[in-house]
């Protein structure tokens, strides 16, 4: 029996272990434990989430709570640390590039446990970034690199990583999206809102750069809205809000709404005309639900999504904004198909790997 610690920095990972768990209690020959970096009352874990997820709370919550990136880091060696001295554990797999998960990443390895890691060989080429650094340093130590596309595995081995650690599995957010296509819920918003499907905007952001710089931002919104004939949906979180909403006074055109539960925000985002957002994993799901979107950045770390999918980048300007908002609302936009190995079995193939591993 193989003994799984599963490790979870923050609430999108949840939604990309979620199949990996259910895929995991279908089989006979291994067995987890869900790991959460923070606490266990986190405000970003609404009430519905496992539930939506159809999977269980964690059951071990590091209660680590902190905006700081170093203290972060300190704070879950320490506390993964003391887990791992009293749970005999065969692989810990870590999610995606946070500081948490570069910090479980580090002790697993100080440990002598095997690593692995989700979502492996992601890359911005901005050492600047954080986040970067912790790719870099999560690649560098694990010992099965779960890679979402052939583009991720040539950046691995490129780095030096050997073959036979490299596999690609696939995307695994596509596994819950394809699981949870006849359980969306239709949110009381498009109701209360009168929107119809297919006759609305998605707007999304929550980069810092994008919220600091309010001259650029209010360029970009004014972009933003200048169609008045298609409503937007702001689904926005608190910080995110209060900037733009100083901006754009919400109107029956712009309506403004708090995160949503994962089963309605599915629903809204898949039933869109198009999506406006800064974040890669709203726009993974764009591509696989055949939904225009646009990504404020000037780059991706899953570009399978622009050089096949319906992402387009625009970077952090307007007038390119304006320009693809333009072309998204009057149905000019690229055709698209769904990049390799997004059939939904991406856990499977994990689960087969770390059994075999053994």
């Amino acid at each position: 029996m193989v003994k799984v610690c599963i490790v979870a920095g923050a609430r999108p990972n949840f939604i990309k272990v979620a199949p990996l768990i259910r895929a995991m209690e279908k089989s006979d020959g291994i067995c987890y434990e869900l790991v959460y970096a923070g606490r266990a009352d986190d405000a970003t874990l609404e009430g519905t989430l496992f539930d939506d997820l159809q999977i269980s709370r964690p059951t071990v919550f590091l209660d680590v709570d902190s905006v700081s990136l170093n203290e972060i880091t300190g704070r879950v060696m320490g506390a993964f640390e003391k887990y791992l001295s009293t749970h005999p554990t065969d692989v810990v797999i870590v999610v995606d590039d946070l500081a948490s998960t570069m910090a479980a990443a580090i002790v697993t390895k100080k440990q002598g446990v095997r690593l692995a890691h989700l979502v492996a060989g992601t890359r911005s080429f901005d050492i600047n970034m954080p986040k970067e650094v912790n790719r870099l340093v999560i690649d560098g130590l694990s010992d099965l690199l779960f890679t979402a596309g052939m583009s991720a595995s040539s950046i691995t081995n490129r780095e030096g990583a050997e073959q036979s650690r490299v596999y690609m599995v696939g995307n695994i957010l596509i596994d819950n999206l394809r699981y949870n296509h006849d359980r969306w819920q239709r949110p009381p918003l498009m109701d209360e809102a009168q929107l119809a499907d297919g006759r609305y905007l998605v707007f999304t952001l929550n980069r810092r750069a994008l919220l600091r710089n309010e001259e650029n931002l209010k360029l970009m919104m004014d972009a933003l809205t200048s169609r008045a004939d298609v409503p937007v949906v702001a689904v926005l979180r608190q910080e995110a809000r209060r900037v733009v909403e100083a901006i754009v006074p919400p109107t029956p055109g712009f309506i403004y709404a708090d995160p949503l539960p994962y089963l309605q925000f599915g629903y809204l985002t898949s039933h869109a005309m198009g999506i406006v957002t800064d974040s890669g994993n709203v726009a993974e799901e764009a591509t696989f639900n055949g939904v225009p979107c646009i990504t404020l950045n000037s780059y991706t770390e899953h570009i399978e999504t622009v050089k096949v999918g319906t992402n387009v980048l625009v970077g952090e300007d307007a007038g390119q904004l304006a320009e693809a908002l333009q072309e998204m609302v009057e149905g000019r936009w690229k055709k698209a198909s769904l990049p390799e190995r997004w059939d939904g079995r991406t856990a499977e193939r994990i689960v087969r790997i770390l059994t075999n591993e053994q």
